[in-house]
């Protein structure tokens, strides 16, 4: 019998596999959709799905059945044999993409696959990543029917990941597949084979053929699963990391005095797993996640502050946002990414100053520095507390909501949101009698701090405050 979660799914994809039945072709679901549907992880309602199916239809017949049913239909594809199409359904616009059974075959030095199109369902199933994804379950026989020849569904119910075919020949076709590993062990909770483990450890050099805009997007991957540090530290014991992230295990040689913790590798794991997706309204997780994953990447750098031996708060940040915009941009982060949490790497000891007390100025100071990124420079300031001490972390979550309490009654007060000067520019040449140039931008600085330490202080007396410093200006 067919479980109740699996007929939205099966409701849904009817008209489609009719189509398929009627022409004589086959058509099987597979990839991550079978597996959660067979764990009974996944609300076969939600309107996030895209559904992966293969057929023994070739491109141009799955194009043909396609048309008149798909509201869109795309063939960058097609060469591999993929088409995707688009329909709208009853939650929403759904993705789909059907692809001819392959068998690949994989040049040493290249990740572009060479396709071959197969009839054989258990060779197409052969070539996916691992056993837990090779599974597909027929939408054209007289009920559905899950073909599993590499034994997926005892792996997923005993946590165990491995691959249909020996794993040195999965990650040489592929060598994503290995930082794929990592995804799966954080998210399913999966336990690697022994082989598995050991493959990656011989083939982790050549992740130096994937490119990296597809290691970064396997990254953010990883990073927004609910408990990351499982799939990172498999990352590191393998030796993987090196290819992609070598600042992470360079950590691990630094002892954490002050959070505690055997290492400062530690210590940054935890914080990663402290930013939970709720920590505050409206903010960006991703970019919070990978603030943390990067925000003490100085730290081996300037040992000295580990030590006691006087290197500032503002040096070690400084350090570690350049390194982290090396890395990020190596990763090919967009810009906006790379700015943001280089900036919050840059900023996210600020808030230790703290403790010797801060004016209304330097209040008004952190939130300008911080700019839309005060939310997430919040959180990630609340999560680097990773210390063992019940009564210090206490103090310091107390601290933090002075900080914010402060914030909100001062943005009550002034627009903080958007600190500027309390007249723009186009004043500032009116007032003053002067074209657009230096002088007004020195105007405008010599306003911004006034604003910063004193607040708004009223129009009459900023303009007599003007007046004075123009007249200071003219007599040098």
């Amino acid at each position: 019998m067919i479980p109740v979660r699996f007929q939205p799914v099966l409701a849904e994809l009817a008209p489609l596999s009719e189509r398929f039945r009627a022409a004589g072709h086959r058509l099987y679901l597979v990839g991550g959709t079978v597996r959660e549907l067979l764990s009974g992880e996944i609300d076969p309602d939600v309107d996030v799905l895209d559904y992966d199916a293969t057929t023994d239809a070739h491109p141009d017949q799955i194009k043909a059945l396609l048309h008149g049913w798909a509201d869109a239909m795309w063939t960058p594809g097609e060469r591999f044999g993929t088409i995707g199409a688009k329909k709208r359904g009853p939650h929403g616009d759904r993705v789909y993409e059907i692809t001819t059974h392959r068998a690949e075959a994989y040049a040493d030095d290249s990740r572009k696959p060479v396709v071959e199109f197969s009839d054989d369902l258990s060779l197409d199933l052969s070539r996916r990543d691992f056993t837990i994804n090779a599974m597909a379950l027929e939408l054209t026989s007289e009920a559905p029917t899950l073909a599993d020849p590499f034994g997926g569904a005892a792996d997923l119910a005993t946590r165990t990941l491995r691959t249909p075919l020996a794993p040195q020949v999965s990650f040489s076709d592929d060598p994503l597949r290995m930082l794929r590993a990592a995804r799966f062990i954080a998210r399913l909770g999966v336990v690697p084979v022994p082989d598995l483990v050991q493959a990656v450890r011989e083939l982790s050099g050549r992740l130096a053929i994937v490119s990296a805009e597809r290691i970064r997007d396997e990254l953010d991957k990883l990073m927004t699963v609910p408990n990351p540090s499982a799939g990172l530290w498999f990352t590191i014991a393998t030796g993987l990391c090196e290819q992609f992230l070598p600042e992470l295990p360079a950590m691990r040689l630094e002892q954490d005095p002050i959070h505690r913790h055997k290492d400062v590798l530690t210590h940054t794991l935890a914080v990663v797993e402290n930013v939970r997706p709720d920590a505050q309204p409206d903010f960006d997780f991703r970019r919070t996640r990978l603030a943390a994953l990067f925000h003490d990447v100085g730290k081996p750098r300037t040992r000295g502050y580990m030590q006691g031996k006087g290197v500032t708060f503002h040096h070690h940040d400084a350090v570690g946002a350049r390194m982290t915009r090396k890395r990020l941009e190596a990763l090919r982060y967009s810009n906006d990414d790379v700015q943001a949490i280089t900036e919050l790497v840059a900023l996210h000891l600020r808030f230790h100053t703290y403790a010797m007390g801060w004016t209304d100025s330097a209040v008004r100071r952190y939130v300008r520095d911080a700019g839309p990124l005060l939310r997430e420079l919040n959180v990630l300031t609340r999560c680097d507390c990773t210390t063992r001490n019940e009564n210090k972390a206490l103090m310091l979550s107390r601290r933090m909501d002075d900080l914010e309490a402060r914030i909100a009654e001062l943005a009550e007060k002034e627009e903080l949101a958007a600190i500027r000067p309390e007249i723009d520019g186009s004043q500032v040449m009116e007032l003053l009698g002067v074209p657009p140039g230096k002088v007004v931008g020195k105007a405008l600085a010599f306003l911004l701090e006034i604003r910063l330490e004193e607040g708004m202080i009223g129009e009459v007396e900023i303009r007599r405050r003007l007046n004075d410093w123009w007249l200071e200006q003219q007599g040098r």
